[in-house]
C-alpha cells in the first residue's frame, strides 16, 4: 500500500483516536493529545460523510465534554486547526474552545499577536490559477500550494515551497472555470518543500 503524507497523518490521528476511545471505555479521562486526536477524528469522519463546514465544526464540539478530560486540558485546547477533505476540496477548519470552555491562560496557553497576516516582509510570487473542474475548489491558507487539487491549473514547480498569502484560517475559492491571480509566499520556519 502506497500512502502519501496526508494519508499517513490521517492514520496517525485515527490510531490515537482509537486509543482515546479505549481509554474512555475504561472510565479514564483523556490527556491533551488523546483529546485532540479524538476531536480531529470526529471532524474527519463528519467531512467524509459529507457534512457542511459548520457540521464539521459541530462534530468537533460534540466529540468530548470537559468531564472526559484531565484537569487543565480544556486550557490547552483553546484552538484546534485541522485540514479536512470536503466535497469542494481540502479546507482548514479552526475549532475554538473545543470543549466549550474558554481558555483561562493557564499552562500551555497560547498568546497570539494582533497582526492578521504573518507573512509581511516575505518575498513571494503571483501565479495565475484556473479551475478546470466542474465543481468549486477551495484552498486554505497554509496548505502546500503545489499539492492542491489537480484540477487547478498553474505552474506547480513555481509554487513549490509556497502557500497562499492570506490570513491564517482563510481560504480562496475558485468557481468552475474561474481564473484568478493569487499571491504566494514561502512557508515560515526552517522546513522546506517536500
Amino acid at each position: 500500500m502506497d500512502l502519501g503524507p496526508t494519508e499517513e497523518d490521517r492514520l496517525r490521528v485515527f490510531a490515537a483516536a482509537e486509543l482515546a476511545r479505549r481509554t474512555l471505555e475504561r472510565g479514564l479521562r483523556l490527556n491533551a493529545p488523546e483529546a485532540v486526536a479524538l476531536i480531529c477524528d470526529e471532524m474527519h469522519l463528519a467531512a467524509r460523510a459529507g457534512a457542511s463546514f459548520d457540521g464539521v465544526l459541530e462534530a468537533g464540539r460534540r466529540a468530548l465534554s470537559p468531564e472526559q478530560v484531565l484537569d487543565g486540558v480544556p486550557d490547552l485546547l483553546s484552538e484546534i486547526r485541522l485540514e479536512v477533505l470536503m466535497d469542494d476540496g481540502s479546507r482548514l477548519v479552526v475549532l475554538r474552545d473545543a470543549l466549550g470552555v474558554p481558555a483561562a491562560g493557564g499552562p500551555g496557553a497560547v498568546e497570539t499577536a494582533d497582526a492578521t497576516v504573518a507573512s509581511a516582509g516575505r518575498e513571494g510570487i503571483v501565479l495565475t490559477v484556473t479551475n478546470t473542474s466542474t465543481r468549486p475548489v477551495r484552498v486554505s491558507s497554509h496548505y502546500p500550494f503545489w499539492r492542491v487539487n489537480a484540477r487547478l491549473r498553474f505552474d506547480r514547480e513555481a509554487a513549490r515551497g509556497l502557500r497562499l498569502d492570506i490570513p491564517a484560517g482563510a481560504s480562496v475559492r475558485w468557481a468552475p472555470g474561474e481564473t484568478r491571480d493569487v499571491s504566494l509566499v514561502p512557508f515560515g520556519g526552517e522546513g522546506g518543500p517536500t
